[in-house]
Parts: structure tokens; C-alpha cells; sequence
């Protein structure tokens, strides 16, 4: 039945905006990257991103990853400026310890700027965390 279903809260798992030198843009530029901070790995990781607001949607933007070790992190894609200007949402699942984990992650329009930034970690950039 329903109610036997467990659906476990994915903790340690975050996804972070920060700002950095980008060489092709000759500019700095945000960045989104996704952050395993357990003390275990996760296992196929899939990433869908979209922005979007009452008017305008960007298209679904899909990674994956097929291993992340415990405390590391990778870079999923670069956020358009004008992108930051929608809701941006990033639905994250893994599997961990034999489970499947979901979560979803939001920056409300307009709400990333580099002045709210705070320090990220295992990267230990300044960023700003999703919600």
C-alpha cells in the first residue's frame, strides 16, 4: 500500500551558484555545481535544471553522473545572466545505500547575487545554496 512506501529524505546533498572567472566569456559568470557532502558516495546521479516564470520557460537541461565520491563535488552548467532573472529548479535523484533519493532545489528570481553569498562547502568558494 501507499503508506509502506518509504521515501527517505536526501540529506548532505546540495546544489550551489557560484561565481566565477570564466576564460570564454572573458568574464566572471555563475556556475551551478552539485555537492555530495556525505560520508558515502552516491550512484547515478540525475540532475534535471529548468527556469521559468509566469511568462517564459528555458528548456530542461538533463546531466548525470555515475559516481560521485563521498565529499566531492562537480559542475553541472553554466547559468545564463538572463536566466537568473526566472525561477531556476534543480530536481536532484541518487541512489544511496541500496535507496533512491530525491530532492529539489530552488532559486527564486532574481534572489542570486553575488552580495548574498556565503561560503560553500567543500568547495570553499563563496556561492549561494539552493532552497
Amino acid at each position: 500500500m501507499k503508506k509502506d512506501i518509504e521515501i527517505p529524505v536526501a540529506k548532505d546533498v546540495f546544489i550551489a551558484l557560484i561565481h566565477e572567472w570564466n576564460d570564454d566569456f572573458m568574464a566572471k559568470k555563475w556556475n551551478a555545481y552539485i555537492l555530495n557532502d556525505r560520508a558515502t558516495p552516491i550512484e547515478m546521479v540525475l540532475v534535471v535544471s529548468k527556469g521559468y516564470d509566469q511568462d517564459r520557460k528555458t528548456s530542461t537541461m538533463r546531466r548525470s553522473i555515475t559516481m560521485m565520491a563521498a565529499k566531492s563535488y562537480a559542475k553541472i552548467e553554466l547559468v545564463q545572466d538572463d536566466v537568473l532573472e526566472l525561477n531556476n529548479e534543480f530536481f536532484v535523484t541518487f541512489f544511496a545505500d541500496g535507496k533512491l533519493f530525491e530532492r529539489k532545489f530552488l532559486f527564486g528570481k532574481n534572489t542570486v547575487d553575488e552580495s548574498l553569498s556565503v561560503d560553500i562547502p567543500i568547495i570553499h568558494k563563496p556561492g549561494i545554496l539552493g532552497q
